[in-house]
């Protein structure tokens, strides 16, 4: 039998964790749990997640109607039961605004990949969606051509949304998300982000798979893909805006590459050097 009030303790538990980790500022943020097939709990709108309490969580249907609770449901309680309906082994959901993994939703700049192990094992390729405003039904589909293939994802210009199969480990991802994205800032402030081989990359995801933790990479669908060049989301990058800008990817079949402090790799600035001089000099001018 479904101990409702325990989940409600674990919903205000993860609330104070995330707003004790400054990811979720005043009353940002949400919190759900799937406790029956029609039924979820959820947290109320303008409200700090740092001071819940199991009186102040809501339940709603799964079409987002409110049936219990003094106090009004979250409004963007959508975002969550559109994951609940793509993916019946989800039973919580996790939206916040962690700062480092922010930015990289504020900046429209994909994560890179084939840099720190834990990563690959436990997140792989993050998505960033479209930006929608929020609250409604259509920010709420943003997350759908994703889903089926994360269990975290970046929201343009907003915050992240994880998912799993209880509250804790629905939070974990976001946690370990926004740590990564704080690792690659301060190291790109050294001016070098070094990259494993795809070689070691392909170590990770044999371990991931034997350890029971599912990877787009290690499906037949993209076995010929470059495992280390974000190529599971790219297709939507041009409709979400995201694009390289301060972080290159590693060369093509691994190696690693370095990365100077303006982001460009200095092999490809090399090569884009080489090229603006043999073709200037094919057409017998001078080279600017």
């Amino acid at each position: 039998m479904t101990n409702v009030f325990k989940i409600k303790q674990d919903i205000c538990e993860i609330g104070r964790r995330i707003y004790q980790k400054e990811f979720a500022a005043a009353n940002d943020g949400n919190i759900s749990v799937r406790i029956g097939e029609n039924e979820v709990l959820c947290t109320p709108t303008m409200q700090s997640k740092g001071f819940l309490t199991p009186d102040d969580i809501c339940t709603i249907d799964m079409t987002g109607k409110q049936t219990a609770g003094r106090k009004k449901r979250s409004s963007e309680a959508l975002l969550h039961l559109e994951i609940y309906k793509a993916r019946e082994d989800i039973k919580s959901v996790v939206h916040c605004h962690p700062p480092h993994a922010t930015a990289f939703a504020i900046a429209h700049e994909p994560i890179p990949q084939c840099v720190l192990p834990e990563v690959e094992i436990f997140l792989g390729d993050v998505p960033i969606t479209r930006y929608e405003t929020p609250g409604g039904q259509a920010f709420a589909e943003t997350i759908l051509p994703f889903v089926n293939k994360s269990n975290v994802i970046i929201l343009a210009n907003h915050g992240t949304v994880s998912f799993g199969e209880d509250v804790e480990k629905a939070y974990w991802w976001t946690e370990i998300l926004d740590a990564y994205c704080r690792m690659l800032m301060l190291a790109r402030g050294l001016g070098n982000i070094s990259y494993f081989s795809e070689e070691k990359q392909r170590e990770l995801l044999a371990l991931k798979d034997k350890w029971g933790y599912s990877d787009p990479r290690n499906t037949k669908e993209y076995e010929d893909c470059d495992i280390c060049a974000n190529d599971i989301f790219r297709d939507s990058w041009s409709e979400s805006g995201v694009q390289r800008r301060s972080f290159s990817p590693p060369p093509a079949m691994g190696g690693g590459a370095n990365v100077d402090a303006s982001g460009m790799d200095q092999e490809a600035l090399v090569r884009q050097i080489t090229d603006r001089v043999m073709a200037a000099l094919a057409q017998g001018g001078t080279v600017a």
